[in-house]
């Protein structure tokens, strides 16, 4: 199987850096708390942010989900839109304050939330 080299260069590291920091400050959230949400050792995720090393595509892939991009957004390949996916106002300014709480709340949230969204969708159904 032939296996294809990737050139990195010194000016790829350092615009990913700049891009990783700026998506996870937009989001609110610090080095510490990105890298617990990820699995990652907080001083690794450090050295990416300083442009020192590149994440495995694995951890790129957790990042992306986490700061709700695309692979492409978080390399740079496309640019990022910072239009907020929801369009409600009031929840817009509830889920920003939603990463401050701690997970096992975090987690009741969702579950509550994906129980709502089910219940709506058979009720669509239901109606057809």
């Amino acid at each position: 199987m032939a296996s294809i080299v990737l050139q990195v260069t010194v000016q790829d590291m350092a615009a990913f850096a700049e891009r990783l920091k700026t998506l996870r400050e937009s989001r609110k959230l610090t080095q510490t708390r990105l890298a617990e949400l990820i699995g990652a050792n907080s001083r690794a995720y450090n050295r990416w942010e300083r442009g020192n090393f590149i994440p495995q595509l694995d951890t790129l892939m957790k990042i992306a989900d986490v700061l709700n991009v695309t692979l492409d957004e978080l390399t740079g390949r496309t640019t990022t839109t910072h239009e907020p996916v929801v369009h409600n106002p009031k929840l817009y300014a509830l889920l920003q304050e939603v990463d401050s709480l701690p997970d096992v709340d975090q987690q009741a949230l969702i579950i509550l939330m994906d129980s709502l969204v089910k219940r709506a969708k058979m009720d669509r159904v239901l109606a057809a």
